[in-house]
């Protein structure tokens, strides 16, 4: 993966409102692939006092969205079919790994796991993109670039 494409990920998830709501934080990125983290705090917890799956969803989503998108054309998303295995423990560090399994020339699928600072496995997700095939609207050389 070419280090301007990488780079322009690392910039684009630092200005985007919904990465900063929740603390998404880009860890990795390869081409198929990214590592995404968040801290699970008191209001990311649902009437029970458990991380609200809307929380963890929001932290799988980031990671199938860079790592789908990966490949410098836009992807957007056909199905997510989501498993919660175990609720993690406030203040942990959760991590969402998203590994591109299969890719054609429209549609590529991902495997996708949450897992907290120990490793214990708290989410997975199989996921499908439709691939578009457009350039990504944010990258410099890409004439419709939206204008800030």
């Amino acid at each position: 993966m070419d280090d301007a494409l990488k780079q322009a990920f690392y910039s684009r998830m630092q200005e985007e409102p919904f990465a900063r709501k929740f603390g998404l934080k880009l860890c990795d990125i390869g081409a198929g692939y990214s590592k995404v983290e968040m801290t699970f705090t008191p209001d990311m917890e649902n009437m029970w006092g458990c991380a609200h799956g809307g929380a963890l969803f929001a932290l799988i989503d980031q990671s199938f969205e860079v790592a789908a998108n990966s490949h410098g054309t836009l992807a957007v998303a056909l199905n997510m079919s989501v498993t919660f295995v175990a609720p993690p423990r406030p203040g942990s560090v959760l991590s969402s790994e998203a590994k591109e399994t299969y890719q054609t020339r429209k549609t590529a699928s991902y495997d996708i796991k949450v897992r907290d600072g120990s490793g214990a496995l708290i989410a997975s997700c199989q996921a499908l993109v439709y691939r578009k095939g457009t350039p990504l609207p944010f990258l410099k050389n890409n004439p419709e670039e939206p204008r800030r």
